[in-house]
């Protein structure tokens, strides 16, 4: 499985972006539960959000709650997250990945597979 993430960038705090996930092959996204993840010096990798493969469930890490949405659109591939009052600390290199299931607890979630990232800076 391979993963591409796009819509990262350069924004100011209190602005928006959307980013984007979708397999690079054939394989079918919606046989998986996805989580973003973002990546930050002096932080490590932490889980922001996920969503089951069906998008019953989404869960989000506490500092996003309210701001990000998490969505997918099985029939095209993607998987979403508008993320949205951006702040500074919001920054870093966000990739998602297929998790062994959206969980409560972001920490609890596991990856085999990953994407290479895309880089969020949200300038204050």
């Amino acid at each position: 499985l391979q993963l591409v993430e796009s819509g990262g960038g350069l924004v100011q705090s209190g602005k928006s972006l959307r980013l984007s996930c979708r397999t690079s092959g054939s394989t079918f996204l919606g046989d998986y539960a996805i989580g973003w993840f973002r990546r930050a010096p002096g932080i490590g990798i932490m889980g922001v959000s996920c969503i089951s493969h069906d998008s019953t469930v989404t869960n989000y890490e506490d500092s996003v709650e309210g701001r990000f949405t998490i969505s997918r659109d099985n029939a095209e591939n993607t998987v979403h997250l508008q993320m949205d009052s951006l702040k500074p600390d919001d920054s870093g290199l966000y990739f998602c990945a297929a998790v062994d299931a959206c969980h409560d607890l972001m920490e609890h979630m596991t990856y085999a597979y990953r994407g290479q990232g895309t880089q969020v800076t949200v300038a204050s």
